[in-house]
């Protein structure tokens, strides 16, 4: 046993003088020993530290790592259990997942916008020793008849004392025990997917997927897309989701001068921090930068600095990235990548001024997502009732081959196993392939519309309608699709709406709401079955579903 002990440390010391991020755990502590000097401004303080402030080094965040661990373990967790944590979204919930990590747990990252309901079944599939979760979580599920706690060993709450939970104070204070590195191949991390279209998935990524494929490929210096020594590098996106941690990882890794955390999607609220540090490069929730695309207008705009964007969550659609383009005095760069929690990054694009300057197109450049990640991802469309290769412009299931797929879905194998072919992993995307090699995306499977593309026609519609914060068109059998208009008043000027439908197919009438009317997950996106029972649209898709 000693033995195997001491050949694991040596491992783990090796792993530190790698070029790349090898472990969760111990990222913070590797990062100090590489000598970083980022300097890490949040929005608002951690939940997690609610009295140290805004501003972070790297000493003080391994430090805050330690710590965490320290009373993660003195609540009773060890290696092997799971740790779930439901909180208000920061990027604490990153370094709990470190913490957890170092302890040899391991973390599951749920979003504070699932319903109680929801919650409650990914925490039974969980069966976690510990929940880390707030008062105004329990609260707000209480309210609607469930009770969290329950479905957890034990739980500590961040915010203050909570009925039938360990007090926080009394386990702070407890030095944590030495690292622990596990199999590279073992579970080491859990996220959900969006849940857009049903019950979020429980994902399970290793440290050899997520860290040392994901990560580590992110940590490579590129050039223009990666992160410069000068950089201030601003992230606003889930912290929950899949994307935190190789993104945490990978930036520190870079150690640029600079990262901003903002925590808060609303633009109030966000526009101090992005002022009193102009980003020069910013990654954010598509929905992110639709809400601060008001924050983009005038020359002393928060982003005149910016040369890079990133967005890796959702579809864009031109006006936006459009805006965020004209907003820099600089010559930026858009990078839209595509991926899935299960599979990582698989195609990128880089777009410029000139990409999008053209409006009013009916078949947008936005559309167009790139090409795969070279050397890292492979891709095929297929027919979705044979799963043949069908020729390039012809619309079908993308399948793609990645070393970096999940490990499973939690307490779903069969679900898993439904969209793993050998090596091959049904994306759920509809998409088409280009004779130059690059992908149009044209819609999920289960919201597909027969010889169109909803994505698409959002685009052209947003592009069009001056009062269009967003669009959402919702296809059902025997009925013409439903356009949903999200306006700031909820109102519709009807002369642009009949303008903007001169060489688009036939469409029904439009629904007309407000951003808040709108059901949405964790990262912004639509949660498009719920929408439809809001607007009575029906259950009914053209697609099966069979692969969300």
């Amino acid at each position: 046993m000693k033995s195997r002990k001491q050949a694991v440390w040596k491992t783990a010391a090796a792993d530190r003088r790698r070029s790349k991020p090898g472990d969760l755990g111990t990222l913070f502590d590797d990062l100090l020993a590489r000598g970083t000097k980022t300097v890490v401004h949040l929005s608002r303080p951690l939940d997690l530290a609610p009295g140290h402030g805004t501003r972070y080094d790297i000493p003080a965040l391994a430090a805050l790592v330690r710590a965490t661990a320290g009373w993660l373990h003195a609540a009773g967790v060890r290696p092997g259990d799971r740790v779930a944590v439901v909180k208000e979204n920061h990027w604490d919930y990153v370094l709990l997942a470190c913490a957890a990590a170092r302890i040899g747990a391991v973390p599951a990252l749920l979003s504070d916008h699932l319903t109680p309901e929801t919650a409650q079944i990914l925490l039974k599939r969980l069966d976690p020793a510990l929940l880390v979760t707030t008062c105004t979580v329990l609260d707000h599920a209480r309210d609607n008849e469930t009770d969290l706690t329950a479905f957890a060993r034990r739980t500590v709450t961040l915010d203050g004392p909570h009925p039938g939970t360990l007090p926080l104070a009394d386990l702070r204070g407890h030095e944590p025990p030495p690292p622990v590195f596990r199999d590279a191949d073992d579970p080491l991390v859990v996220n959900h997917t969006s849940g857009t279209t049903g019950m979020p998935k429980l994902v399970v990524h290793s440290t050899r997927t997520l860290i040392q494929g994901i990560a580590a490929a992110e940590a490579t210096r590129l050039p223009i897309v990666s992160s410069r020594k000068r950089d201030t590098v601003c992230s606003a996106i889930a912290y929950c989701h899949g994307r935190a941690i190789p993104w945490t990882a990978s930036v520190l890794w870079l150690a640029p001068r600079k990262v901003v955390v903002i925590a808060e999607p609303e633009p109030h609220e966000a526009e101090p921090t992005l002022r009193a540090h102009p980003p020069t490069t910013l990654e954010a929730l598509p929905s992110t930068f639709v809400r601060w695309q008001p924050l983009a207008e005038g020359a002393d705009n928060p982003f005149h600095d910016v040369r890079l964007y990133v967005s890796t969550f959702d579809a864009m659609h031109p006006p936006t990235v459009r805006a965020f383009l004209a907003a820099t005095r600089r010559r930026p760069v858009w990078v839209q990548v595509w991926g899935q929690t299960e599979t990582g990054p698989l195609t990128i694009r880089l777009l410029t001024r000139r990409s999008v300057a053209e409006r009013d197109r009916r078949h947008p450049t936005t559309r167009n997502l790139g090409r795969p990640v070279p050397g890292r991802v492979r891709l095929r469309v297929v027919d979705p009732r044979t799963f043949q290769d069908v020729p390039t412009g012809r619309p079908g299931l993308v399948l793609t081959r990645t070393r970096v797929r999940c490990l499973d879905y939690l307490g779903e194998r069969d679900r898993w196993q439904a969209k793993a072919s050998g090596p091959w992993w049904n994306t759920g995307d509809v998409g088409v392939r280009t004779r130059g090699g690059s992908y149009l995306l044209l819609d999920r499977e289960v919201d597909v519309l027969p010889g169109q593309s909803c994505v698409e026609l959002e685009d052209v519609l947003e592009d069009r309608v001056p009062d269009a914060v967003e669009c959402v068109v919702l296809g059902t059998p025997g009925r013409l699709p439903v356009p949903v208009v999200v306006t700031k008043n909820g109102v519709l000027d009807q002369d642009a709406w009949h303008d903007a439908l001169r060489d688009l197919p036939a469409l029904a009438d439009p629904v007309v709401l407000t951003w808040d009317q709108v059901p949405r997950t964790g990262t912004g996106k639509v949660r498009r079955m719920e929408l439809r029972s809001l607007i009575r649209s029906g259950q009914d898709t053209f697609g099966t579903g069979q692969w969300t």
